[in-house]
């Protein structure tokens, strides 16, 4: 069995140093009491790279991430750099990283926890219960198509984005979301706009023909419009959800919000067999950067989910989830999760107590 990982971390902006920090002390746990070594070598991305070496993905950062068995990154963006030229705004390292990497498949888990049911903005009977997994295309679509800003004949500034997909792209990320639907509930929905868009009516046309391969798994489609109502109105008849990169992208910030904060959403990047990358859903929060109270544990579910899809440490990765559970269910809260009747914990607070669980855990493990 391997004994040396190399995970490459890119802390990013705003609050991503701060949440990145908690969850790298998880990993450095978990590989002392395996008795394995995580060497861990930072990188810079987004506005901070900007701001250091003239580029939101500097050349040094992909050879690092490149070079790694995974990488976890933290946030990118921020009001900073809102006015910046497209290839010099964060959200380019984010893009670029992706694609260099290969990380085709994001799969976003949206699960109701009981103890906080009460948390999300919907009521408890619509989202008790509630578990998703959004699987969205990463390195294609209107995100990665040709965009172009022209003058029209009568002096009027119109811009274009160009949204392509081929069969392989999407056969290649429905594959994987029926893999995942077959260890679910068997069920999996695709989202497209096959009512107006010809990529959507490529991609249905692909899904059913591969869905052949898959007689186990229950394959229906959906809108995307109908889609953002059912996850509101019904979110409890979603098991897989897999769509391209736009619908993806909103409907997995959708989801995240059923289960009481963003502050919880864990995600993982996949490129072809092991190698990933980790982050967690919400964005870089700019507003609370330096205060030390944002919430952490999305970032650590998210090094859980590195443990488990790129180093194969299922046991080690449920501890990690099962000891953030914990610490929940004993009532601590972070200012997202607070209620107004307890005190919100900072950031490295939550994360020790998450470590003090996380050792106790390992602990009967081993």
């Amino acid at each position: 069995m391997k004994t040396t990982y190399t995970i490459a971390v890119l802390p990013g902006d705003g609050i991503g140093p701060e949440i990145v920090a908690e969850a790298v002390k998880v990993l450095s746990l978990v590989a002392e009491r395996k008795g394995v070594t995580f060497n861990i070598v930072h990188g810079r991305i987004g506005g901070a790279a900007i701001d250091e070496d003239g580029t939101p993905l500097p050349d040094e950062t992909l050879r690092i991430a490149k070079a790694a068995d995974a990488v976890l990154l933290g946030a990118v963006g921020g009001p900073k750099w809102d006015q910046n030229p497209g290839h010099l705004r964060p959200e380019a390292g984010l893009l670029g990283i992706r694609k260099a990497l290969g990380l085709f498949a994001n799969l976003r888990p949206a699960t109701m926890h009981p103890v906080l049911v009460e948390a999300s903005s919907l009521k408890p009977e619509v989202v008790a219960g509630v578990d998703i997994m959004v699987v969205r295309e990463l390195t294609g679509g209107i995100y990665f198509g040709e965009k172009k800003r022209y003058t029209t004949d009568d002096g009027k500034e119109a811009a274009v984005d160009q949204l392509v997909y081929n069969e392989d792209e999407i056969e290649r990320i429905l594959r994987v979301s029926f893999e995942i639907a077959r260890n679910r509930k068997k069920q999996l929905v695709s989202v497209d706009k096959a009512n107006v868009l010809e990529s959507s009516r490529l991609w249905r046309k692909v899904a059913d023909r591969i869905s052949a391969d898959y007689p186990d798994v229950a394959l229906s489609h959906m809108l995307v419009d109908s889609c953002a109502m059912q996850l509101v109105r019904a979110p409890k008849q979603f098991d897989v959800i897999v769509t391209e990169n736009m619908f993806g992208d909103i409907l997995s910030d959708q989801a995240a919000m059923l289960t009481g904060s963003i502050g919880m959403l864990a995600s993982a990047s996949l490129a072809e067999g092991s190698f990933g990358l980790y982050e967690p859903v919400h964005g870089s929060a700019p507003d609370i950067a330096g205060k030390g109270i944002a919430n952490p544990l999305a970032t650590i579910l998210s090094a859980a989910m590195l443990l488990r899809h790129s180093f194969g440490m299922e046991t080690e990765a449920t501890a990690v989830e099962q000891s953030v559970w914990a610490v929940l269910e004993a009532g601590h809260r972070t200012g997202d999760l607070a209620d107004g009747t307890g005190k919100a914990l900072g950031t490295v607070e939550m994360g020790q107590l998450v470590l003090d669980e996380l050792s106790k855990q390992l602990a009967n493990i081993s």
